[in-house]
């Protein structure tokens, strides 16, 4: 690692374990503490879930508008860390108020919860996008990124399954204390928003951003804003294979909950089987860099695929009386997805020097807008497919599985695999005949970028 790049390199991942949680918590469980905990009439619910399915467009939408503010950005603590302290500021007083019981019902709490909502996206994504396109301006080296990508990847899977595996425990104890399940929902957000702001501290505080790395860039204008996008055609085809895998992957984990409850039988097993799944992600994302030095990427995502494939198959086929094939299911489909989530994030950063290569722009924020762009569209895709299945199924009015007949269990275990599987699958076979930056083609971006004049490799690092 070069200069400043051991330190970045925890630094930097350290900021986003809070944040994960954040992100968790309202992107996986809001529904669920609609639905289970403060029990929201049928009628509400569905404006609520059209409500979820707009917002998350409509702030989806909005990010690269905020990455092209955030790459015209200029101040003396550089272009990132304003908006990630603002970001995350705002984002976590506004998200203890979605955990908030403010005592109104119908009409009333749906336009206040709305303005809390859409108030939440636009805050989060400041944030967001960031700080993740603060990656690629720490590092040229693909090796190098990986491993701070790495580290970031495992730190977000900390606050993810910190989320997963104690929101059931932590939450009855808080209830327990307090006198209500809502009131365990809220204070474990003040729990989660805490996390995160000292996390985000030590992003601020830590990091060491080599900003004489690009000579010059080009001030990008709103109107610029599409063509930055659909003429760099590598940053399309990662984002649609992103979309098509976050869609999948955010569809099988909000269903995690319900699937105990009310297939499994037993909602405490959960907690335990998410903790196994954290443990086997983050030890996927550990050994990550070192596997990469023997295989190309192509083959570690076509390994990758293959692991989720058959998670997916034995999970659906896996008898709900023993945990032994859902286990092992559980095991091969986050491990899978850990690789995967890893490698969209290079294939990411590989696109601003592509980019830049192609136009004389160098767009960090834009391009690193349509992660955030691309969770916000999965989210809300994943949440419209959970909350239509959770009614359809006869789900929302069931007490236990007991209540559940096999129709609506083979309906919610239909949308929590075999939909996710086709997506997944359907972004990897994208991603094989259209994506084309190789280390050769890479090292050759740079190489180009060098002797025009517009990067100092060696110096800025």
């Amino acid at each position: 690692m070069k200069q400043n790049g051991k330190r970045n390199k925890y630094t930097f991942g350290l900021g986003t374990i809070g944040r994960d949680m954040v992100y968790s918590m309202v992107s996986m469980y809001l529904i669920y503490y609609l639905t289970d905990i403060i029990e929201l009439p049928t009628s509400t619910l569905w404006w609520i879930t059209a409500i979820v399915l707009c917002a998350r467009i409509f702030d989806a939408l909005n990010d690269p508008i905020m990455g092209v503010i955030v790459d015209n950005t200029d101040t003396k603590y550089g272009k990132f860390k304003p908006w990630i302290a603002l970001g995350a500021l705002l984002s976590g007083m506004l998200t203890v108020l979605l955990f908030t019981d403010f005592g109104l019902q119908g009409a009333a709490y749906i336009a206040v919860f709305a303005l809390i909502y859409v108030a939440w996206g636009l805050a989060y994504t400041a944030n967001d996008i960031s700080y993740w396109s603060m990656l690629p301006s720490l590092s040229l080296e693909q090796k190098e990124r990986e491993q701070i990508g790495s580290v970031a990847r495992i730190c977000a899977n900390i606050g993810l399954f910190f989320v997963v595996a104690g929101i059931v425990p932590i939450t009855t104890a808080f209830g327990n204390a307090m006198g209500s399940m809502q009131k365990g929902y809220f204070a474990f957000s003040f729990l989660v928003v805490a996390v995160m702001w000292a996390g985000q501290c030590v992003t601020l505080v830590g990091v060491r951003e080599p900003r004489e790395l690009v000579v010059k860039n080009k001030h990008t204008s709103l109107r610029e804003l599409l063509q930055v996008i659909f003429k760099n055609d590598q940053l399309l085809y990662t984002a649609i294979s992103m979309a098509l895998f976050m869609i999948g992957y955010t569809t099988t984990t909000s269903f995690g909950l319900y699937f105990f409850k009310y297939a499994y039988g037993d909602e405490g097993m959960y907690s335990v089987f998410a903790l196994i799944l954290g443990v086997s992600q983050i030890a996927a994302l550990v050994v990550f860099p070192w596997i990469s030095r023997f295989f190309e990427r192509k083959t570690l995502y076509a390994f990758a695929t293959a692991l989720v494939v058959a998670g997916y198959l034995i999970f659906f086929f896996a008898p709900l009386d023993t945990m032994l094939f859902i286990g092992i299911a559980g095991v091969l489909l986050f491990v899978g997805q850990a690789f995967i989530q890893l490698m969209m994030l290079m294939f990411l950063a590989d696109t601003v020097e592509y980019g830049f290569w192609k136009s004389g722009r160098r767009n960090d924020s834009v391009t690193f807008s349509l992660q955030p762009f691309i969770n916000k569209m999965g989210g809300a895709v994943s949440s419209g497919v959970v909350s239509a299945t959770v009614i359809l199924s006869g789900i929302k009015e069931a007490q236990s599985a007991a209540d559940v007949t096999a129709e609506g269990l083979l309906m919610m275990k239909t949308a929590m695999m075999v939909f996710p599987l086709i997506c997944i699958v359907a972004g990897f076979l994208l991603y094989l005949k259209k994506y084309k930056i190789d280390r050769k083609l890479y090292e050759q971006i740079l190489k180009d970028l060098k002797e025009r004049g517009d990067l100092r490799i060696g110096e800025g690092e």
